[in-house]
């Protein structure tokens, strides 16, 4: 049986939190166009169904885990209460994340 190995994508972006009615949260900060394609490749290795990509992401200091989706384009970075809470962001801010998927290969 072939050994796993455990490799980290990392990606760091600048975005603009926007609401959508979809899913609960409703806050979300989309993933900029120049990191989706990367985003789509590793999403075939790690994704877990309809796309969804687990992270870590990290802004204002506050390191949370979540997943990625895919929404039209791009793919969203959904902002539970307690994440906006704690990093003190809401609607309309412009947002630093840096962000990490742990990608397994054979």
């Amino acid at each position: 049986m072939p050994q796993q190995k455990k490799s980290q994508v990392r990606f760091a972006f600048k975005t603009k939190l926007i609401e959508w009615r979809g899913p609960a949260p409703f806050v979300y900060a989309p993933v900029p166009a120049e990191h989706v394609e990367e985003l789509r490749r590793v999403a075939k290795v790690v994704s877990y169904g309809w796309g969804c990509v687990p992270v870590e992401a990290k802004i204002n200091g506050t390191t949370f885990t979540t997943s990625l989706f895919p929404k039209d384009d791009t793919y969203l970075l959904p902002l539970k209460i307690a994440v906006r809470r704690k990093t003190n962001v809401t609607v309309g801010d412009n947002i630093a994340v840096v962000m990490t998927i742990d990608a397994v290969r054979l």
